[in-house]
């Protein structure tokens, strides 16, 4: 607020960097935000069937197109790491991708990149605080030479480093896995007005102390760059989010130079929605001006703005939602596998897992997968996007 006070108004995403990633009060910056004690759970984190029918797709995609070469695993944003440690776990099965991959996270706060060491590492007993003071250290370093802040090797073989940003990971053949991560970048808000199309900015209320939504009174620079709209639009709220898009460009920049193809999943839409930035505090919807730092803030993806940042070298698959794409890679034939070799206690669970993972008024609808690869000559579809017909049995009752 005080920020504020002194500077004027903010866009919704200068709000939002300063809340979630703030160096001193970040609500990422210092704590583990994620799983039941946290504010919200996320795939991964619900059934370790997700992670491996993410680590199965990528075993799949590089014995297809570059089997033999030495490849690159790039998680951005890997929250506790449980998806990049699942992914391993598969990637130990098959002896050939195992001794060519290594796996590379993008990781700014040094809080969670500790949490992600102990879980990859394997070390329980190491001393916590001192792996979270050396993070911190190194990070320092991670600014003055645009290199790893941190190394280790992985319980599973793989080496794994963390850096700042995806301009700092080594540009090669590499797999590039996004979950949950486009949807906490800043965003842009505007709103439809008989004067046209303003900004949604971010105020103190004079009349309490708090914040609140307040329209640009004219055009801002973030409207005359990034605000293109069709005469034939109907939503009267867009959301744009330029920091998506640069990602997407360095992704799709990388894949032609370098090869290698990329998996993103999040809430998301093929661009119908409007006005979904929101907050979540312990697992319920949280008003986002209320308490800064204290609650996640998230907008749903506009996959259609960001294939706009693709380019004609790269081919594009999705949005399809979750639901189809694990189905396709065989989640219910992972959970049968799960279930033959569990004891009856763990049942419950492992089903309860999958429908959350599956059902359309879970996860298994609002969530959407989305993949860039390089272009190739035949109309060769990634696994996942392509729809193999398969009834999936899967009930209660198996």
């Amino acid at each position: 607020m005080k920020r504020i006070t002194m500077a004027g108004p903010l866009t919704v995403a200068d709000y939002m960097k300063e809340v979630l990633t703030n160096p001193l009060s970040g609500y990422y910056m210092h704590r583990d935000v994620f799983g039941s004690a946290g504010d919200f759970i996320t795939s991964p984190e619900i059934s370790q069937m997700f992670g491996e029918m993410l680590g199965v797709w990528m075993v799949n995609e590089w014995i297809n197109c570059y089997n033999g070469q030495e490849i690159q695993l790039v998680e951005l944003g890997p929250g506790r790491g449980t998806l990049a440690d699942d992914m391993l776990r598969v990637f130990s099965q098959f002896p050939e991708i195992a001794s060519k991959v290594s796996l590379h996270l993008v990781e700014v706060s040094p809080a969670l990149s500790n949490i992600q060491a102990i879980k990859l590492v394997g070390d329980p007993d190491s001393d916590k605080e001192d792996a979270y003071q050396t993070a911190k250290e190194s990070k320092i370093t991670a600014i003055e030479d645009g290199g790893p802040y941190r190394e280790e090797k992985s319980k599973y073989g793989p080496s794994v480093s963390w850096y700042k940003s995806l301009a700092d990971v080594p540009e090669q053949l590499s797999c590039y896995i996004g979950h949950e991560f486009l949807d906490a970048l800043p965003i842009h808000k505007f709103h439809k007005t008989e004067y046209g199309w303003r900004e949604v900015m971010v105020d103190v209320d004079p009349q309490k102390e708090g914040l609140r939504f307040v329209l640009a009174p004219s055009d801002t620079p973030a409207s005359k760059a990034f605000l293109h709209v069709s005469p034939s639009e109907e939503r009267s709220n867009l959301e744009v989010c330029p920091s998506a898009a640069i990602i997407i460009q360095e992704v799709t920049k990388r894949i032609v130079q370098k090869g290698g193809y990329s998996l993103f999943a999040d809430y998301g839409h093929s661009g119908e929605k409007g006005g979904t930035f929101r907050a979540f505090k312990q697992h319920k919807l949280h008003d986002p001006l209320e308490d800064p730092g204290t609650a996640d803030l998230t907008a749903d993806v506009d996959f259609s703005y960001l294939r706009r940042y693709t380019s004609d070298e790269v081919s594009v698959f999705g949005p399809i939602a979750q639901e189809k794409f694990l189905t396709n890679m065989g989640i219910g034939y992972r959970l049968q596998a799960l279930l033959r070799s569990a004891s009856q206690d763990q049942w419950a669970d492992l089903i309860s897992g999958y429908n959350m993972l599956t059902s359309p008024q879970q996860m298994g609808e609002r969530f959407k997968f989305f993949s860039i690869t390089r272009k190739h000559s035949n109309d060769y579809a990634p696994a996942g996007f392509t729809d193999l017909h398969v009834k999936d049995d899967t009930s209660e009752g198996s």
